[in-house]
C-alpha cells in the first residue's frame, strides 16, 4: 500500500469514490469518444443514484467529459460550462442492479456525429475502471499507456497490431480481446509500458477494418 491509497487522490469535491472517480470516469469517456460532446445521457447506479447531487458525482461527471480532470477547481463550474459550450445533458437515476454500487452509464454524442456508450465504475481513492463500451465488455483504469481498437474481427489483426508496437520497441503488458461473434465487431485493449507515437496510431488507423484507433496516456 502506499501513500496514494492512504491519503487518496488531489481532487476538488468531498468524496474520492463519488467526486474523483466520477470526473476520472467522464475524463476517460471523454478521451475514448474522441470528439466534442455536445449531449450526453447519464444514468447513475447504486449509491451514485442515491447520493450524486450531495457529492457532485453529477459535476464531477459533467467535468470529466469537458476535459477537466479531478483536481480542476472548474469541476464547481460544471453545468454553466456545459451551457456556455452548449452541451445537453440529461441525468437519471436506475434502480437496478449493477456490477458495482457505484456506477455510471453515458450515452454520448459528439459534434461530428460519432455516438458513444460507456459503463463506468469507481473503486475508491480516485481509482476507476471503464466496464463495457458500445455493449463491449471492457476494463480501462487510466492508469497505463492504453491503446483501444475498435474494428471487424479477422484472423492476422491481432499480430499485425503487436508488429507495428514490436517496430517501435512498444512492450505490451496486457491485452484483452471482445468481440460479439465470429467476423463481427471486436474491440482489442492493450496496456503499453510506454506512450503509443501518433505515427503508430495513424498506421494502424490506416487498416481498412479499423473502425476507431485511440491512444489513452495515464491520467493524473
Amino acid at each position: 500500500m502506499g501513500v496514494f491509497d492512504i491519503i487518496g487522490p488531489v481532487m476538488i469535491g468531498p468524496s474520492s469514490s463519488h467526486t474523483a472517480g466520477a470526473a476520472r470516469i467522464g475524463l476517460l469517456a471523454h478521451y475514448i469518444l474522441k470528439e466534442e460532446p455536445v449531449k450526453a445521457d447519464i444514468v447513475f447506479y447504486g449509491s451514485f443514484a442515491k447520493t450524486y447531487r450531495g457529492h457532485g458525482t453529477d459535476k464531477a461527471v459533467i467535468a470529466g467529459l469537458l476535459g477537466f480532470c479531478a483536481d480542476d477547481p472548474a469541476i464547481r463550474n460544471a453545468f454553466e460550462l456545459a451551457a456556455q459550450k452548449k452541451f445537453t445533458i440529461n441525468i437519471e437515476t436506475s434502480s437496478e442492479e449493477e456490477q458495482h454500487p457505484n456506477t455510471v452509464k453515458i450515452k454520448l454524442l459528439g459534434k461530428y456525429g460519432k455516438t458513444m456508450e460507456i459503463v463506468g465504475v469507481s473503486l475508491g481513492g480516485g481509482k476507476v475502471s471503464i466496464r463495457r463500451i458500445n455493449g463491449f465488455a471492457a476494463e480501462i483504469s487510466g492508469e497505463t499507456f492504453t491503446l483501444l481498437s475498435v474494428y471487424d474481427d479477422q484472423s492476422g489483426v491481432v499480430s499485425l497490431v503487436s508488429s507495428f508496437l514490436a517496430e517501435k520497441n512498444i512492450n505490451i503488458s496486457q491485452m484483452r480481446v471482445f468481440r460479439k461473434g465470429k467476423h463481427q465487431q471486436a474491440v482489442m485493449i492493450i496496456d503499453t509500458d510506454s506512450r503509443v507515437p501518433d505515427t503508430v496510431v495513424e498506421k494502424i488507423s490506416s487498416l481498412e477494418i479499423m473502425k476507431s484507433v485511440i491512444a489513452i496516456d495515464p491520467l493524473r
